[in-house]
């Protein structure tokens, strides 16, 4: 008994060491926002020695014509679809390979299935020029539509996973009952896959707000910038030095909607992720 404790308590806080050195970080640059430029670079206290929000006052007027309210705005027009778009598809494309019976499925599949294997650098190219052939290029359309379309095969697997979970049982009563296919999905299955929607939401907002490549190759207009590309113009734009604390404060702003989508869903995204077996 007494050597389970004492290696349980060994474990605990070797968690507790390395859960400290990972949030470190972060935790560095969230009281770093509060300082001066001086305070950043003049000493190594965690603390700030003023606390100021003219870092977080300055840094969110952004370029003067479009401030941070603008980048925020815009990456919750491109993100809060796209997300939308990338779980209703894929829960329609995973039903029908999970449940339905059709010609080609197990082939279909494979090839689903196998695009999870492509480096994202190898269709870069192909997909630059299909977006500007059809002048979707400096808008959202390259984000939305292939979300609307299922064409993230990550998401399909995993709600595939899910579904094949499900006792097919249901299916069956629901047939004898009347039920057509689309029906089933609809109000029967769906709302057992609760989990696992939330999951794919949460992955793809994050991704999706996180993203700062492909951002920086189809949208060019300042006026339609994201967070990612507004903190990375606050860098371009300034002269002399620069003010790092005002970096800083975005930064901290633009990672808040991430954490808090995840704590307020964090038991349903454990809950879909232990049950599709999927690991982020």
């Amino acid at each position: 008994m007494t050597k389970a404790i004492l290696k349980n308590s060994i474990n605990y806080i070797l968690l507790i060491i390395v859960g400290i050195i990972m949030i470190y970080p972060f935790i560095w640059l969230c009281f770093a926002s509060f300082k001066s430029n001086k305070d950043i670079f003049g000493s190594l206290k965690l603390l700030p020695s003023e606390i100021s929000l003219k870092p977080f006052i300055e840094g969110w007027k952004g370029s003067g014509q479009y401030t941070y309210g603008d980048f925020f705005l815009n990456s919750a027009i491109l993100v809060i679809p796209t997300s939308l778009f990338t779980v209703l598809s894929s829960i329609s494309v995973s039903y029908a390979f999970a449940r339905l019976k059709f010609h080609f499925k197990k082939l279909l599949f494979s090839l689903v299935i196998a695009t999870l294997m492509l480096p994202n650098a190898v269709i870069i190219i192909p997909r630059y020029m299909i977006f500007k052939n059809l002048n979707w290029i400096d808008s959202y359309l390259p984000f939305t539509v292939p979300a609307l379309l299922a064409c993230n095969s990550f998401f399909i697997f995993m709600m595939i996973q899910f579904f094949r979970g499900l006792p097919k049982e249901l299916d069956e009563s629901a047939y004898i009952d009347g039920c057509n296919s689309f029906t089933i999905l609809v109000k029967i299955l769906t709302p057992l896959c609760k989990p696992a929607i939330i999951s794919a939401f949460l992955f793809q907002f994050m991704w999706t707000w996180n993203d700062f490549f492909n951002s920086l190759i189809y949208i060019n207009s300042v006026s339609k910038f994201t967070v990612t590309l507004g903190l990375r113009m606050s860098l371009d734009n300034q002269s002399g030095d620069l003010p790092w604390n005002q970096v800083m404060a975005m930064s901290v702003l633009t990672i808040v909607p991430c954490v808090l989508l995840f704590f307020f869903a964090q038991k349903h995204f454990v809950e879909g992720i232990a049950t599709t077996g999927i690991k982020g």
